[in-house]
């Protein structure tokens, strides 16, 4: 065995980028051993075990040397189970039990099992992503697969960028043998006609859909909330190449599957009402991304809107505005993507049949109120179609009825989407956000505004936020001008109350 120092490279992740790094083996006399310096969290130091087992079954001999490895730059800490492939790699290489001609080309990734088998790791996207900035190959597991299910979306970045996946175990670094991605199977099929004697409900998420507004559902158990938010993704547009990239690459840094985004479908987040404000907006040690991330380019739904904490409803407000979360730690500021279509629902009270004509509630005018003011009005103000949702028909269901499909909510939802652009187009490129005026109110529809909105006692974001759902109204139904009925639909859509 030679005396020599090899370097390696690889990454680490911070938030959702892969930050380039180095891995320098120097092989030298003194008593045997394998040290690892260079800022290394608990994770990667656990590496000298793994590394020296999966190097003795794979028929390698573990050098009798002292090994000392060094991940560069030195001043950002490194975390993660991915270190432990490049390190084999570079201590083989370093003892010339490999061959080191092709190394200078690669980016190393993956995290190796005790008897040689090397395993995938989160962030396959992110990794492939820099290899391609970079012109590299990425040699990663065979298995690049996340929650126990392929990761194509990493491949498919592979076979862009000529990087390399499919490495089974170390010995097979000589081999260079590499797997094609599989084809995912399509997933369930949500169609919205099996939501029956909802047209109100559904007329409201088209509207929702087509203006990118955030829509809160109001009424009893059993109602179909639920099923309505489930189907909201199968109304939006296909996911465009960014979209899908960005969502791709968030979800792989999250270990999350992503073979509904292979298949197109836009993402679908229902965390539970119990979740912390760090689970949601995301935080933690490593910085991970939260469920508002996680739903970008796809739909946010918050089921039981007032039982989540205050702390964690509040924490979406600048999301919402922004489309993006700024977690700020001691190391720098993390950015994550988060532009969502918010979906809310809730129940009108504790008991959850205030209204309902065929069960009594059994709530106090104070529990009610307490209730209701969980939700807070900031966040309300950011909701800009709250609908009552009745509960269907029972001869309804039996019979089977069915209302307007997915196919149908689609054609609106996208109709409406051109008709706004060349709308836009036609007037010179002026923005929505530049005035009433400016949107095309007709002279009767503006003064019922006015007149609404001081009987209302609206603010100026409410009143912003209501003539553009009005605007969205004119242009689901294609109409040039805002008309007082658009007006007048709109406002029913505003509500401060969950009834």
């Amino acid at each position: 065995m030679g005396s020599e120092s090899v370097s390696v490279r690889t990454a680490t992740l911070r938030g959702i980028e892969a930050i380039p790094i180095s891995v320098e083996v120097s092989v030298s006399g003194g008593i045997p051993g394998l040290s690892i310096v260079g800022m290394p969290d608990a994770s990667v130091l656990e590496a000298r075990s793994r590394v020296r087992c999966a190097i003795k079954a794979s028929g390698y001999k573990i050098p009798r040397l002292h090994v000392t490895v060094n991940l560069a730059p030195a001043e950002i800490r490194k975390s993660g189970t991915g270190f432990d492939l490049p390190i084999a790699v570079a201590v083989l290489a370093a003892t010339n039990q490999i061959p080191t001609a092709d190394l200078d080309g690669c980016v190393f990734v993956g995290e190796l099992a005790l008897d040689g088998a090397v395993c995938p790791v989160r962030g396959a996207v992110a990794y492939a992503k820099l290899a391609k900035e970079q012109g590299l190959s990425l040699v990663c597991s065979e298995r690049t697969c996340l929650s126990g299910s392929t990761d194509a979306g990493a491949l498919a970045l592979c076979a862009l960028s000529r990087l390399m996946a499919g490495v089974k175990t170390l010995p097979a670094l000589r081999e260079g043998a590499a797997d094609e991605a599989s084809i995912p199977a399509s997933g369930p099929d949500l169609d919205f006609a099996d939501v029956v004697d909802q047209d109100l409900a559904k007329r409201a998420m088209v509207i929702a859909a087509a203006g990118r507004h955030g829509m809160l559902m109001v009424g009893p158990p059993g109602s179909g909330k639920t099923m309505l938010a489930r189907r909201m993704p199968t109304i939006l547009p296909p996911l465009s190449d960014k979209e899908r990239s960005e969502a791709m690459l968030i979800h792989s840094v999250a270990g999350q599957p992503m073979e509904p985004l292979e298949r197109g479908e836009r993402p679908f987040r229902a965390p539970h009402h119990s979740i912390s404000v760090g689970g949601l907006v995301g935080g933690g040690r490593p910085v991970m991304p939260g469920e508002v991330s996680l739903a970008h380019a796809g739909v946010l739904f918050l089921d039981e809107l007032p039982e989540f904490a205050s702390n964690a409803l509040q924490s979406l407000r600048q999301p919402l505005e922004e489309h993006e979360v700024r977690i700020v730690r001691v190391d720098g500021v993390y950015v994550f993507p988060c532009d969502f279509q918010l979906v809310a629902a809730a129940n009108p009270c504790p008991c959850g049949y205030l209204g309902d004509d065929r069960h009594e509630c059994t709530c106090t005018p104070a529990r009610i109120a307490s209730y209701q003011a969980r939700i807070g009005g900031p966040l309300m103000d950011r909701i800009d179609v709250v609908v009552d949702v009745q509960r269907p028909q029972t001869t309804d269901v039996i019979r089977g009825s069915s209302g307007l499909s997915t196919q149908e909510m689609r054609s609106q939802v996208m109709g409406a989407r051109d008709f706004s652009q060349w709308r836009e187009a036609r007037r010179g490129g002026e923005r929505d956000q530049s005035g009433v005026a400016a949107m095309g109110f007709q002279d009767s529809a503006r003064a019922y505004f006015e007149s609404s909105a001081d009987r209302l006692g609206l603010g100026g974001r409410a009143i912003t936020r209501v003539s553009r759902v009005a605007r969205t109204i004119a242009d689901v139904d294609q109409r040039e001008e805002v008309t007082r009925d658009d007006v007048a639909e709109a406002l029913q859509y505003r509500s401060r109350k969950l009834r």
